[in-house]
C-alpha cells in the first residue's frame, strides 16, 4: 500500500477537511465550503505575482460527468469567501445533487496534485481510493448514486495561476479508481478508535465501553448528527437536525457588522478568530481602532451550548438502541470552538439532576476526515486480501 495514493475528504457545510496519503506521505488541508462566479471583466490583475498566495486565489473549471454546467469558472475557498457574491451552504443542502459538492472536492484535490507535481503544467494524478462523508440520511440514501459520480476521470483546469506565463492555465487530470462513502459520526468512532497507520485498535478501553453504549454528537455547520456505537459497531443514527454553528456565526457577523461598523469576508474568517482564542476576538473597523467583540460572541456560542446538549438530552432517551450508553462525545470543529461554554452549559444541567458527561476529544475537528482515511484503507487491505485469495485459489 506504499505506492498507493489515497484521499479522504469530510464535506462540511462549513469546511472541507482533506487528508491525503501519497506514497506514504501525508498532507493536511481545510478550505471553506464557499464557491462564487468568475468574472474575468472584474477580475483586478495583481501588480506582481509574486504577491499572490496560489492556495488563497484558486480559481476552477471543472469539466466532470459529475456537474451539469462544465462551461462555468469559479473561485473556490479563501478566493471566493472575498467575493461579493459568494455563495456559502444553506439549511438542508443535497450534497449529492450539487454542483458545488464536485467542485471544491475535485479543486482540492486538483490542488494537491498540483504540490506533488510543481514544475508540470499537465498533470496526471491517480487517487487508488476516495473517502468521502456524507450526513446519515443521505448516506442511506445517496451513497450509490455519489459514488458513481465521483469514479472516473475529471478534468479541473486552474486560471490565472501565479507565476504561469499567459493563458496561466494549468491542467489536473483526476483519475479516481476507486471510492467508499462514510457516516458522519460513525467515521469519528473510526478515527477515534483505530491507529492510522496499522489500522489496528489504539483505545482498548473506549471499545470496550461501547459494549455498555456509546453516543457520539457531531456538531458541524448547519446540521447536528449523533451515532449510537454498540459493541464497537454503529447500531443508531440521528440525522439533520437543522442546528449548527453557521446560524451563530451570522448573528455575530449581523451584530458586529450593525454596532461596529465591520465586515467579516465570511464565516470562515470568524471561525479562524474565533479558534485563536478570546485573546484574538477583536475586529478594527479603522486604521489604530480596535474593538472587543466577545460581548457579541459568548452570548452566541452559549445559546448554541444550551441547544447542543439539549438535542443530546433528546436522543439519549429517546433511542432504544443506544438506552443506557455510558460514555458521551462531542465532535466536530463547532464542538470545539464552543467547548468552554459546553462544559460550563452541563454543569448546569448536573445541578438539575440530568448529567451529561460530555468527552471532548484531542482533534475532535479532525475525527471524521481520520476515520474517512482508516476506511480508505480498510477497503484497500480487503482488496488486496481478495486478489491473494484469488492468485492462491488459481495455483491449486
Amino acid at each position: 500500500m506504499e505506492r498507493l495514493n489515497f484521499l479522504a475528504v469530510d464535506i462540511g457545510n462549513s469546511w472541507y477537511k482533506a487528508l491525503t496519503s501519497d506514497e506514504g506521505y501525508t498532507y493536511e488541508y481545510q478550505v471553506p465550503n464557499a464557491i462564487s462566479l468568475f468574472d474575468e471583466e472584474f477580475y483586478e490583475r495583481p501588480y506582481d505575482d509574486e504577491d499572490i498566495e496560489f492556495e488563497e486565489n484558486l480559481i476552477v473549471e471543472v469539466k466532470s460527468h459529475a456537474i451539469i454546467d462544465k462551461r462555468e469558472i469559479y473561485y473556490i475557498g479563501k478566493s471566493a469567501a472575498k467575493q461579493r457574491d459568494v455563495s456559502l451552504t444553506g439549511f438542508n443542502n443535497q450534497k449529492v445533487d450539487e454542483d458545488r459538492t464536485y467542485i471544491l472536492l475535485f479543486g482540492l484535490a486538483g490542488f494537491h496534485a498540483i504540490r506533488l507535481n510543481p514544475e508540470e503544467t499537465e498533470i496526471h494524478y491517480h487517487i487508488d481510493q476516495l473517502a468521502v462523508s456524507l450526513p446519515t440520511t443521505q448516506y442511506k440514501e445517496k451513497k450509490e448514486k455519489f459514488k458513481d459520480r465521483l469514479i472516473g476521470t475529471h478534468t479541473i483546469i486552474f486560471h490565472k495561476v501565479p507565476g504561469l506565463s499567459e493563458p496561466k492555465e494549468l491542467t489536473v487530470k483526476l483519475h479516481v479508481e476507486d471510492v467508499i462513502i462514510g457516516a458522519e459520526g460513525a467515521c469519528a468512532y473510526l478515527g477515534l478508535t483505530r491507529d492510522q497507520e496499522t489500522l489496528g485498535v489504539k483505545d482498548e478501553v473506549l471499545v470496550k465501553d461501547s459494549q455498555k453504549g456509546i453516543i457520539i454528537g457531531d456538531l458541524g455547520g448547519d446540521s447536528v448528527d449523533f451515532v449510537g456505537i454498540k459493541y464497537n459497531k454503529p447500531v443508531a443514527s440521528v440525522e439533520g437536525e437543522t442546528f449548527g454553528i453557521n446560524q451563530f456565526l451570522d448573528n455575530i457577523i449581523q451584530k458586529v457588522s450593525k454596532n461596529e461598523l465591520y465586515k467579516f469576508d465570511s464565516r470562515a474568517e470568524l471561525e479562524e478568530k474565533l479558534s485563536a482564542g478570546q485573546s484574538e476576538w477583536y475586529v478594527e473597523p479603522f486604521a489604530g481602532v480596535r474593538r472587543d467583540i466577545s460581548k457579541y460572541i459568548i452570548p452566541q456560542l452559549k445559546s448554541m451550548a444550551i441547544k447542543y446538549l439539549e438535542y443530546f438530552d433528546r436522543v439519549r432517551s429517546s433511542s432504544n438502541e443506544i438506552k443506557g450508553a455510558t460514555r458521551y462525545i462531542a465532535v466536530g470543529g463547532a464542538a470545539k470552538l464552543a467547548q468552554k461554554q459546553i462544559q460550563e452549559a452541563a454543569m448546569r444541567w448536573a445541578e438539575r439532576g440530568r448529567p451529561i458527561q460530555l468527552t471532548f476529544p484531542e482533534d475532535m475537528e479532525k475525527l471524521n476526515v481520520l476515520g474517512l482515511m482508516v476506511l480508505a484503507k480498510m477497503k484497500q487491505v480487503k482488496i488486496e486480501q481478495e486478489k491473494e485469495a484469488d492468485l492462491y485459489t488459481v495455483s491449486n
